[in-house]
């Protein structure tokens, strides 16, 4: 099967999609950014073809109608099987990286203790890991650093006071071994979690172990079919440093006008708030960039700004719309400048006002920003769409459609769950066009 990549290497993520020759989109891959650029993207563009893999997977089996309306249990406990695998192989990679740093490390006569305690915690996270892919188990993150990270953290407190030796050491020695993992890539195991992934599956869904031969069959086939990489399109903050030729390299003005007209076609005007910049762009009935305007430098109305006031606040960043949105009291931020926001959110603290109506002042305060990039570009244009990781932002939601509304009266306004993949998905239209309609050919390779 020809697939055509696009990959979005954003400051704080990384985004792939994964699309066949007749444009469907077959899946979608993130991960978190990091120095190792290269691997950014690699792991974003192998998550996106096992996402294809499951998408391929529901075609095949519901074609079959071999699960009898089961099929969205049976590739739900699949896929959390899957993911718990691959966990597992993770973990223990991690220990034994951990172990391996632990002997070079400068603990002088601890250094047993030390080993002896990072076995403790290693049984025990791997005891707890079933539970992380139970149905209906919440993670505040799907990336392994972050999983592993808060695990690691909460067990190894525990164990280290109980072992009598210091905690720090236990830190220390995982700061050093999880930046070594996660920069690994475990493209060859996928095959393997796959396969046993579906030998648990079929043992925790035992109504479906009577159908095994008819639903096994079409599984092991699709494993069984090559992905080619027809053609990859990088763009995105880092995409200067993306492991393509310039050929293969698209700004990130020129795919996020395509992705959010491939989503919505009728779009005339684009807003996309990312964690480093914040883009205005409006774009003919063919997706084509008509114009276009961008933030500054200053990373104030964007996701780095927002990561700081949840710092500030010491809350996570995915709570900070939750808060707002329980706001009874319209409260004007002055300032939008990150680092002198923090000072005024301290103030407004100390002079009694509820961290909720802060939250929304604050809010506001971003999509003001955006709202003058926007004039800045041309204005709003029916239909308006709002893509990026803010758009995921209920409380910068809420003060868009306000402000639209004051200023512009009623449009039509888009935000499409997967609005992070814009990017990608037109990096991935512009893959497909480069072969299909311009006849470039790339060497293709099997995933």
């Amino acid at each position: 099967m020809r697939c055509f990549i696009g990959i979005d290497l954003g400051s704080t993520t990384t985004k792939a999609v994964v699309m066949d020759e007749h444009r469907n989109v077959l899946g979608r891959g993130i991960t978190n950014s990091r120095s190792n650029y290269d691997t950014a993207a690699s792991i974003a563009k192998q998550e996106a073809l096992v996402n294809g893999r499951f998408y391929l997977f529901r075609q095949a089996l519901g074609s079959t109608g071999a699960l009898n309306g089961q099929l969205d249990t049976f590739l739900g406990q699949l896929e959390r099987d899957f993911r718990s695998e691959q966990y597992l192989e993770q973990l223990r990679d991690l220990e034994a990286t951990c172990q391996r740093n632990v002997a070079t490390a400068k603990f002088g006569d601890s250094a047993g203790a030390v080993g002896e305690a990072l076995t403790e915690v290693f049984r025990r996270l791997a005891v707890e890991a079933p539970t992380l892919f139970a149905p209906g188990a919440k993670r505040k993150s799907d990336f392994f650093r972050d999983i592993a990270g808060a695990q690691y953290l909460a067990t190894g407190e525990t164990v280290a006071k109980d072992a009598g030796i210091r905690y720090d050491f236990l830190l220390n020695v995982f700061d050093r071994s999880i930046i070594e993992v996660e920069n690994r890539i475990y493209g060859d195991s996928i095959r393997r979690h796959l396969l046993a992934a579906l030998e648990r599956t079929f043992v925790e869904l035992p109504d479906t172990a009577g159908r095994r031969a008819e639903v096994e069959a079409p599984i092991k086939g699709i494993l069984d079919m090559a992905m080619e990489e027809t053609y990859v399109v990088g763009t995105g903050y880092g995409r200067a440093r993306l492991p393509f030729s310039k050929e293969h390299v698209r700004s990130e003005i020129l795919c996020h006008g395509l992705g959010a007209h491939v989503m919505y076609p009728n779009t005339a005007t684009v807003l996309d708030i990312g964690g480093q910049d914040t883009k205005a762009i409006q774009v003919d009935p063919h997706g084509i960039v008509e114009s276009f305007q961008m933030n500054d430098r200053c990373a104030a109305g964007c996701g780095r700004y927002l990561g700081y006031i949840a710092d500030e606040m010491n809350m996570g960043l995915h709570e900070l719309g939750p808060l707002a949105m329980k706001s009874t009291k319209t409260i004007r931020i002055n300032s939008t400048c990150t680092v002198f926001a923090g000072a005024e959110l301290r103030d407004r603290l100390a002079l009694g006002d509820k961290r909720e109506d802060i939250m929304a002042g604050l809010h506001r305060a971003i999509i003001l920003r955006a709202m003058s990039i926007l004039a800045r570009s041309g204005g709003i244009r029916d239909e308006f769409t709002f893509t990026g990781g803010v758009a995921k932002n209920e409380a910068a939601v809420k003060a868009l459609k306000q402000l639209v509304q004051e200023n512009y009266g009623e449009l039509t306004l888009n935000i499409n769950p997967d609005s992070i993949y814009t990017g990608a998905l037109g990096g991935a239209t512009f893959a497909w066009r480069a072969v299909v309609e311009e006849g470039k050919v790339a060497e293709a390779r099997a995933a």
